[in-house]
C-alpha cells in the first residue's frame, strides 16, 4: 500500500452512521468491557510494533530507536491506562441522594446522577507524534474509555502509517466484543471539515498548529448544535531562572536547557521557547557551547521545515536581538537573545512559537521587570522555574504568574516529556488550548467526552446500574454526601 486515497462522500456517509450505530451499544457496556477492549487494541498494536516502527520512521523521518518505538510503548501503556480507569469506576461520578424530607431547603426528592458519553467523536491526528498523538493516541483512548464510537481524520504527514495503525485497531475492538463502527478512518481536508459539521458528531479534538486548531474550534462553534470542541494549538513554554540558581548551577541549566528545546529537532508541544535569565547572567558560552553540539535532524516535513526557515528569520531581524548561535546545517538550531526593552517592544514575534529547534533568551534586571515581561507572554501548556527554596521572597510570585498562564508548573526540570498518569495536566488558556478546563493527556483526559445526567424519582428498575443502590458495577459511590 502506496498511497492512501481521500474519503469519499460514500464512504463518508458510511462511516458516520456506522459511528452512530455504534453510540448506544458502546454506551450501555459496561466499564470492564469496554477495559478489555482497550487492553485487547493496546496488545495488537504491540504485537506488530516490528511493521509499525519502521513505516513511522520513514515517514515521519523520526528515529526507530529509541524514539518511536519509546512512543508507540506510550500509546499501548495509555490504553491499558484507561483500562484501570474503567475497572475502578470512579470516572462516573455515581451519585446518590435519596429522598429526604428533613432535608434543610425542604424536601428532597430522589437524585442519582452519573456521567454518560457523548456520542461519536472527531479525532485530528498530529505530525509529530505518529502514535501517541495519532490514530491510537490519547484522544482515541480516552473517547473509546468514555463509551463514544471515534473517527479518526488521519495526517497527512504519515498516511500509511494511519492507515495501518486504523486496520489493526478497528480489528482489535471488534474481534474483542465492540460494536462494529466503534473505530474508523478518514483521509482528506474537506472529509474532515464535513465530518466535523455533521450533526453526528458530538465532540472533537485536535493536536496542531494555531491557524488551523482555531479554524477547525470556530467550525465546530457555528454548527446549529454547537459541539466541544478540544484543541491543543500554540505553547511557548517560558522558562525562568533566578540569580541564586544561576549563582550555584548555571552551566547545567544552559545544557539542560538546550537539550530540551532540540529535543526531537524542537517539535514538540512543550519546547521550552523563552529562557528568562538575569541580566549579567554570564551563560552565554555554556549556551553556545551546549548548541553546537545539539544533533540535528530532518524535520517531519517540508511544510514544517519551511515553517521554521521563516520563523527564524523573522527572529533574527528583529530589530535589538542579537544572534547567540547559528547552526551551520540546514535546519539546525538557533539561540537568539534580547534584553528586556527589545522584548517588550517586539514581543508578537520574540513571545511566539516557532515550531523547530530555536530558543529567545531574555534577560531581565530585577524581580519587578521579570513580572512585566512575563505579564506579556501569552498562555501555555508549560512554565518553568529553576530556582533555591532559599529565594522564596523572589520565587513565589513568579510561580503566582505562571500558574495563572500555564497547565502545568515545573520545579527545576524540564517541560519536554508528559508522562501519562492520575494527576498529569496537560493544557492551558488560551491560545495553549481551547478548553483550558480539561487535559488531553492523563486519566482526567476522559471526562472530556462524557457529560452528566441527574435522574429524579426513577424507579429501581430503570435505573443505569451505575447509580442503582445495590450497585450491580461494584463502583465508588457517593450516597447522601459520603463517599
Amino acid at each position: 500500500m502506496t498511497d492512501v486515497p481521500e474519503t469519499t462522500a460514500d464512504q463518508l456517509e458510511d462511516i458516520l452512521a456506522a459511528a452512530a450505530a455504534a453510540a448506544g451499544p458502546m454506551a450501555a457496556a459496561t466499564p470492564r468491557e469496554r477495559a478489555a477492549w482497550l487492553v485487547a487494541a493496546a496488545d495488537a498494536l504491540d504485537a506488530h510494533a516490528d511493521e509499525l516502527i519502521p513505516l513511522a520512521a520513514e515517514e515521519s523521518h523520526l528515529p526507530a530507536a529509541p524514539r518511536l518505538a519509546g512512543e508507540l510503548k506510550r500509546t499501548t501503556f495509555q490504553l491499558r491506562l484507561f483500562g484501570t480507569v474503567l475497572d475502578e469506576g470512579a470516572f462516573l461520578g455515581a451519585t446518590i441522594d435519596h429522598a429526604d424530607q428533613a432535608w434543610g431547603m425542604g424536601p428532597r426528592p430522589d437524585l442519582r446522577r452519573l456521567l454518560v458519553a457523548l456520542g461519536p467523536v472527531l479525532v485530528f491526528g498530529a505530525s509529530n507524534f505518529p502514535f501517541a498523538f495519532s490514530v491510537a493516541g490519547g484522544d482515541t483512548a480516552s473517547a473509546l474509555a468514555a463509551g463514544c464510537p471515534v473517527v479518526h481524520k488521519g495526517h497527512p504527514g504519515h498516511p500509511r502509517l494511519a492507515a495501518r495503525t486504523a486496520e489493526i485497531l478497528a480489528s482489535a475492538l471488534v474481534s474483542a466484543g465492540a460494536p462494529e463502527g466503534v473505530f474508523a478512518l478518514i483521509t482528506g481536508v474537506q472529509p474532515g471539515v464535513t465530518a466535523l459539521k455533521d450533526e453526528r458528531i458530538t465532540a472533537g479534538a485536535f493536536t496542531g498548529s494555531l491557524g488551523a486548531g482555531r479554524a477547525l474550534f470556530d467550525i465546530a462553534n457555528a454548527r446549529p448544535t454547537p459541539i466541544p470542541f478540544y484543541g491543543e494549538l500554540g505553547s511557548i513554554n517560558p522558562v525562568v531562572v533566578t540569580p541564586a540558581a544561576v549563582a550555584h548551577r548555571g552551566n547545567d541549566i544552559a545544557t539542560g536547557y538546550v537539550g530540551s528545546f532540540t529535543l526531537g529537532a524542537g517539535q514538540f508541544c512543550t519546547k521550552p521557547g523563552l529562557l528568562f535569565l538575569p541580566a549579567g547572567h554570564g551563560l552565554e558560552s555554556a549556551l553556545v557551547k551546549a548548541a553546537s553540539g545539539a544533533a540535528v535532524q530532518p524535520l517531519l516535513n517540508a511544510k514544517i521545515a519551511d515553517g521554521y526557515s521563516s520563523g527564524v528569520a523573522r527572529l533574527r531581524e528583529t530589530p535589538g536581538v542579537d544572534v547567540l548561535f547559528v547552526s551551520e546545517q540546514d535546519l539546525g538550531p538557533t539561540l537568539i537573545a534580547a534584553d528586556a526593552a527589545t522584548f517588550t517592544a517586539a514581543h508578537d514575534v520574540l513571545g511566539s512559537e516557532c515550531f523547530g529547534p530555536t530558543s529567545v533568551v531574555v534577560s531581565y534586571s530585577d524581580a519587578a521587570e521579570l513580572a512585566a515581561l512575563l505579564a506579556r507572554v501569552e498562555p501555555s501548556l508549560t512554565a518553568t522555574v529553576h530556582g533555591e527554596v532559599s529565594e522564596a521572597d523572589f520565587v513565589q510570585p513568579v510561580l503566582d504568574i505562571l500558574q495563572a498562564k500555564a497547565g502545568r508548573v515545573l520545579w527545576n526540570g524540564w517541560p519536554t516529556g508528559v508522562t501519562v498518569s492520575w494527576a498529569q495536566q496537560h493544557g492551558g488558556p488560551y491560545p495553549a488550548t481551547t478548553a483550558s478546563a480539561t487535559t488531553s493527556v492523563g486519566t482526567a483526559a476522559i471526562e472530556r467526552f462524557l457529560r452528566p445526567v441527574a435522574f429524579q424519582d426513577v424507579p429501581a428498575e430503570f435505573l443505569p446500574p451505575a447509580v442503582r443502590d445495590d450497585n450491580p458495577w461494584r463502583i465508588p459511590q457517593r450516597v447522601n454526601g459520603k463517599l
